[in-house]
């Protein structure tokens, strides 16, 4: 049952601005941070490391991943935001497509010549726990012959050893066997050769040269023994760490409650996130009611405002000013400095 009572004060400015603000702080706790985890994105499943909440899953990927709309997973990188297809976490990686690469879906109509158009070349923060993967090839298409050694590269390597890393190989499996249109350099009208560029300055030099380029990585498929277990497919493959701790294995055993791993985003120190609130190991250790007021975490926890603390101390202590220098004659104040 609510009451509502009225009070029919004098109140000096001050103090109603105090009494004001007071009644705007906000005590409600807020939901608890595992409520707040997303575990998906469109079709595709966000589990830990990764994460596209801040406070969920490792710091090592914080601001990585971006969901948009709840339907479109994208990954931050330096040169640029990318889709991203597929994640696997039995083999940590996950597939980026670039729009700006080629592909069959992007050439002429007849299939043959690729577009001329700018590409702009992927790359990766080093310092972040993803990793380009060594199951990416990288084709390029139109090079001036002038500027890149384009020779078929077993000869090649064979009459030049010294300089067999230099050239991009002509007569490459994948330009003979294009994902989705084998036949699309058949014609001669476009020049194609497979080069593994060692850094990413390699491949922006690369594309100085060179029309446009695609990456096709090698997708695992399991039906027959290696190499024939893996088909070749558009996209970057992406590898990433998945980082094992037993404070996070605990926090997500069954027994202990079922949490989930997330970290202090602040601190960056490992929490366990719960529905009940926040715990420093896992959700039945008891310890999550001290953290539901730790500042340093977005949720799971209670939202007091720091205005609403100072408040208090200024409403104390204009009420000891008042009292304090109020003119007093006969035991009554006067109207002018009557508090209430």
């Amino acid at each position: 049952m609510a009451f509502v009572v009225f009070f029919s004060v004098r109140l000096p400015t001050p103090v109603l601005l105090v009494f004001l603000l007071l009644l705007s702080v906000d005590t409600h706790p807020s939901s608890a941070q595992s409520s707040l985890c997303r575990t998906s994105c469109g079709e595709i499943p966000v589990r830990y490391p990764l994460t596209i909440d801040d406070g969920c899953g490792s710091p090592y990927y914080r601001n990585m991943l971006l969901c948009v709309n709840d339907s479109r997973l994208l990954l931050r990188t330096p040169s640029g935001t990318y889709p991203v297809a597929a994640v696997d976490y039995a083999d940590p990686h996950l597939v980026v497509t670039d729009p700006s690469m080629w592909s069959c879906r992007s050439s002429d109509v007849d299939g043959a010549a690729p577009p001329r158009r700018p590409a702009n070349p992927f790359s990766l923060d080093t310092s972040t726990r993803f990793s380009l993967s060594s199951k990416n090839d990288y084709l390029f298409f139109n090079c001036s012959k002038d500027a890149v050694i384009i020779e078929p590269k077993p000869a090649f390597c064979e009459r030049f050893p010294d300089r067999c890393d230099s050239a991009c190989d002509s007569a490459g499996y994948l330009c003979r066997n294009l994902p989705e249109c084998p036949d699309a350099m058949t014609d001669r009208r476009t020049s194609c050769c497979s080069y593994y560029p060692k850094a990413s300055e390699s491949l922006r030099l690369m594309l100085q040269h060179c029309e446009t380029y695609a990456s096709v990585y090698w997708r695992t498929v399991g039906a027959n023994f290696p190499p024939y277990d893996q088909v070749p497919e558009y996209g970057i493959r992406v590898d990433f760490e998945i980082p094992v701790t037993t404070k996070c294995l605990q926090c997500q055993d069954v027994r202990r409650g079922a949490g989930a791993c997330g970290f202090d985003t602040k601190s960056r120190s490992f929490l366990c996130l719960c529905e009940e609130g926040n715990a420093t190991t896992h959700c039945t250790d008891g310890t999550f009611r001290r953290h539901r007021a730790s500042a340093g975490v977005i949720a799971g926890t209670s939202v007091v405002s720091v205005a609403g603390a100072v408040g208090v101390g200024a409403l104390v202590w204009y009420v000891r000013k008042m009292r304090k220098n109020s003119a007093v004659t006969c035991g009554v104040q006067s109207n002018e400095n009557r508090l209430f």
